[in-house]
């Protein structure tokens, strides 16, 4: 087991003695949802609408990229974006910390191209509207923009030298950080998650370290972390947050530690794609009464888009059952991309679905592979 804790927080929260993962954990269910609870997503004005939750001191519940989705053969659009919920003052608690090393203040103009429905986005415009910073109608006006990698690779030309690009994700490539360079954008990257707010940022370039307020431990690969900025739980279906008895938490991801540098390599339940994070079991579980023969959900690495969502079937026939299905079933963000085709699922000696096998097959389908992908990222 490998830990960091940064020097901020040695005095709040110890030093803590070395843990095994097999102690009392336990995944993270529905916490209570009171009706002082605000969905901003649901407002005509989702910045206005945490403002006034903070006020007030309602909590939030923020829609993410997971769906809770329980498709039946005779439900059609039956997906609902899973909630987690959370005070405000854990947004609250790290504003500061983020200003300093975004540089996002009084003098900036933000421009944030995503939907304010994706928890990053809405972070970074209700920040500005925290510390008085203007927003961008246009890249060009901008002098900060909030971007995934995928987007920084799409419109990144779009943006004046000089730019300060806040990009959040675990992977952000070399190739797509050296051109953002080469253009003249400075580049300050984060990774952290619905759940857990932040985790790490690499505001240099020098690799992801703790975000200021966060202790990062990882056990058996498995990056767990301590702050004030971890959720309650979530409103509605449980997804993949778990807590220990000493206020660790974790969403499953993968990752290692080295000093102070931490690196993260996914999740095996998720497929990471275009910033949007897709659990492999809520598309499954939406495509399986449609499937004639075994399938599996897994990741397949994509340049642009990091992973992209692929079916891997056993029955040729099954592709266009469960593409129709996913169209009628799964929001745009969880629809597979790739297809292919084997004789049998490959299986761990444990007798698991062997997903990252699957992620290495060449497809045996003849124009499986779907190659219009959409500007933004794969939303269609």
């Amino acid at each position: 087991m490998s830990r960091h804790l940064p020097r901020a927080d040695r005095g709040p929260f110890g030093i803590c003695p070395s843990r095994s993962a097999a102690g009392n954990v336990t995944r993270v269910s529905q916490a209570e949802e009171r009706p002082d609870v605000v969905r901003p997503d649901e407002h005509p004005d989702p910045v206005a609408a945490v403002l006034e939750a903070h006020r007030t001191g309602a909590r939030l519940a923020l829609a993410t990229s997971g769906t809770t989705s329980r498709a039946t053969s005779g439900a059609r659009g039956a997906h609902t974006p899973r909630r987690v919920l959370r005070t405000t003052e854990s947004w609250w608690a790290s504003h500061d910390h983020y200003t300093a090393l975004t540089g996002v203040d009084a003098r900036a103009r933000l421009w944030v191209p995503g939907p304010l429905s994706a928890t990053m986005n809405l972070y970074a415009a209700v920040h500005a509207a925290y510390v008085g910073a203007g927003r961008a109608d246009h890249p060009r006006e901008a002098t900060h923009a909030v971007l995934t990698p995928a987007q920084l690779d799409l419109r990144g030309a779009e943006l004046r030298a000089g730019t300060t690009v806040v990009v959040a994700g675990a992977h952000l490539s070399q190739a797509t950080a050296g051109a953002a360079s080469r253009r003249g954008l400075r580049v300050a990257h984060y990774y952290g998650a619905a759940e857990l707010s932040f985790v790490a940022f690499d505001a240099d370039g020098g690799g992801l370290r703790a975000f200021p307020g966060v202790a990062i431990e990882v056990r058996d690969r498995v990056v767990w972390v301590r702050s004030r900025y971890v959720c309650d739980g979530y409103a509605g279906p449980a997804g993949s947050l778990r807590r220990d008895p000493d206020g660790w938490a974790t969403v499953g991801d993968i990752g290692a530690l080295d000093g102070e540098i931490v690196t993260v390599d996914g999740r095996p339940d998720a497929v990471i794609t275009a910033g949007a994070t897709v659990l492999i079991a809520d598309v499954e579980a939406a495509l399986r009464s449609a499937a004639q023969a075994p399938f599996a959900v897994h990741g397949s690495e994509h340049l642009r888009f990091g992973q992209v969502v692929t079916v891997t079937v056993t029955d040729a026939a099954d592709q266009q059952r469960l593409d129709r299905q996913a169209r009628t079933h799964l929001p745009p963000s969880h629809r597979p991309r790739r297809w292919q085709v084997t004789s049998a699922l490959p299986l761990t000696p444990a007798g698991k679905v062997d997903r990252a096998q699957l992620s290495t097959l060449q497809s045996a389908l003849q124009g499986s592979l779907r190659s219009a992908l959409p500007r933004q990222g794969p939303d269609a």
